[in-house]
């Protein structure tokens, strides 16, 4: 504990007095200071014990000691020892009584008792109160070692609750809680999984303190891991500040938990070539040699039906964040994952089908297709920077080759609509009229149907409506011209006049392909 009032008054040596105040004597005390100016208050910190003789202050002056004492209290200063037998043989009422209104505790200094050696008392004080507290954040820090390296996280968690009598929580990059102790943490650690994902959000490292829940506590949290991007949050619960002991406790955790949670860069980059290289076998077509590669590295991801997930974006950032759901998500599902970066701008996944990697990927995906739908527009903004992904369907590792362009289509799809993420299976089950929403499709429809339009623009026919019900009724002339209400024989001749004017035949069915895919495009676009 750091000095206190209470305990120079009880130093044997000092043969201090209480004057007043003595009911606010258990104050600790930052520093002492002597000053004899009338203001001392702008050479003031807070939590000073203020000494002085009143050699320039009329110390029986009731309104200037009123004046004088309330500034001291407002200035934050804990104490006020004014020596006696200088320039007072004792202190003047009006100090006394003032001091004692405002609760400022007032120590009589006897004349033998130098300020030197009241400062040197509080000096030594406050030096054996840090010793204390390094000591016992050294050996803080030696329980939480032992505790890390015998029992992992957890027995961490363990100690480091003991040690700041509270509790510790440990968070994944998810934002979801891994471990807590006591377990009865558990509860209030899940409350606060919206402040760790605000807190992921900032630049390593951060931190922030918050108000337990319902009030219960004081919280710290702080980010774990060394990247651009935390890979684990702590929270540490207590009922009031942390001391310096407590502190030291809680920065060895940190330091700790951050070697347990951090792979080393060199480790991750051996296994990103490991998994970059199996993920080369196998879309040569070498599955038997990509299993030999990958050993027990990726668990049974090879043996089992898996996805692919091909996710792109300019962005860094939004490709890590997709990197951490998918390997956040199989960790704590046991789930083996395999996540290959290609290049700065697109990232491969390998995940178990109907796995929790999948799922989390799906969900991520939904969570930006909200974000998007909410935001200022309503609308996607075209931003080259937004994630795109697509998902392969089920595959084995012999059709590894074939899930990878299956995942490629997707994603060239999901582009094209606008989308973050779309699934193989819904490429076969949906319609092909929205991939004809692009550009070059566009433009294609209307050059093949533009000298279609100019005609009908001089009033001369009806020939793109007339092509439109011919096609639709697959050429059969009088159910088309009983939904254009004409005449069989005048379809025929508006039928001939499209022949002649494009110089292409209808009898040719990549032509009348290329003519209904066009009047489809058109009537998208409208």
């Amino acid at each position: 504990m750091p000095p206190t009032l209470a305990s120079l008054v009880h130093h044997s040596a000092l043969k201090l007095t209480v004057r007043a105040g003595e009911d606010h004597l258990d104050v600790p005390v930052r520093w002492v200071h002597a000053s004899e100016l009338a203001d001392p208050v702008p050479y003031m910190e807070g939590g000073e014990l203020l000494l002085i003789t009143a050699l320039k202050l009329d110390a029986e002056d009731a309104k200037a000691m009123r004046r004088y004492v309330k500034r001291l209290v407002g200035a934050g200063v804990v104490g006020l020892g004014f020596a006696v037998g200088v320039n007072y043989d004792e202190i003047p009422e009006a100090l006394v009584a003032t001091a004692q209104e405002e609760g400022l505790p007032l120590l009589e200094v006897p004349r033998r008792t130098p300020f030197i050696a009241i400062s040197k008392a509080v000096s030594a004080a406050i030096a054996a109160d840090q010793y204390r507290s390094v000591t016992a954040g050294f050996a803080a820090q030696r329980e939480l070692t032992r505790q890390a390296l015998t029992d992992g996280p957890e027995g961490l968690l363990t100690a480091l609750a003991a040690q700041v009598d509270g509790w510790a929580a440990l968070y994944d990059a998810s934002g979801a809680v891994v471990a807590t102790a006591p377990e009865w943490a558990g509860r209030r650690a899940a409350r606060l999984t919206a402040d760790v994902e605000r807190l992921r959000d900032r630049p390593a490292p951060a931190s922030s303190v918050v108000g337990g829940p319902d009030n219960e506590d004081r919280v710290e949290l702080h980010t774990l891991g060394t990247g651009r991007r935390p890979r684990a949050a702590l929270a540490v619960g207590t009922a009031a500040a942390l001391g310096t002991a407590e502190r030291y406790a809680v920065h060895s955790a940190i330091a700790l938990l951050t070697l347990t949670t951090e792979r080393s860069r060199s480790l991750q980059a051996a296994q990103e070539r490991i998994g970059a290289a199996v993920l080369r076998m196998l879309l040569a077509g070498q599955p038997d040699h990509a299993r030999a590669v990958a050993g027990d590295l990726f668990g049974g991801l090879l043996d089992a039906p898996f996805r692919i997930v091909v996710g792109e974006s300019a962005d860094a950032a939004a490709l890590d964040a997709l990197a951490e759901v998918v390997e956040s998500a199989a960790a704590r599902s046991g789930e083996a994952v395999l996540v290959v970066p290609e290049g700065p701008e697109r990232l491969v996944v390998l995940a178990v089908d109907e796995g929790a990697a999948v799922e989390a990927c799906g969900e991520h995906a939904a969570t930006l297709e909200a974000e998007r739908a909410t935001s200022a527009t309503g609308e996607r903004t075209g931003d080259e920077d937004d994630l795109v992904v697509g998902l392969s369907a089920p595959a084995g590792p012999i059709a590894a080759g074939a899930a990878y362009k299956q995942a490629e289509q997707s994603l060239s799809v999901a582009r094209r609509r606008g989308r973050v993420l779309v699934e193989h299976e819904q490429l076969a089950a949906g319609s092909v009229l929205p991939l004809l929403a692009d550009d070059a499709v566009r433009a294609f429809a209307d050059g093949l149907l533009r000298p279609l339009s100019e005609h009908d623009a001089t009033g001369r026919g009806d020939l793109v409506a007339s092509l439109r019900a011919w096609l639709s009724r697959h050429g059969q002339w009088d159910a088309a011209a009983a939904d254009l209400g004409v005449h069989r024989h005048t379809l025929r001749y508006r039928m001939r006049r499209v022949e002649e004017i494009l110089g292409r035949s209808l009898d040719d069915p990549d032509v009348r392909m290329e003519l209904w895919l066009a009047l489809k495009a058109t009537a998208a676009a409208e």
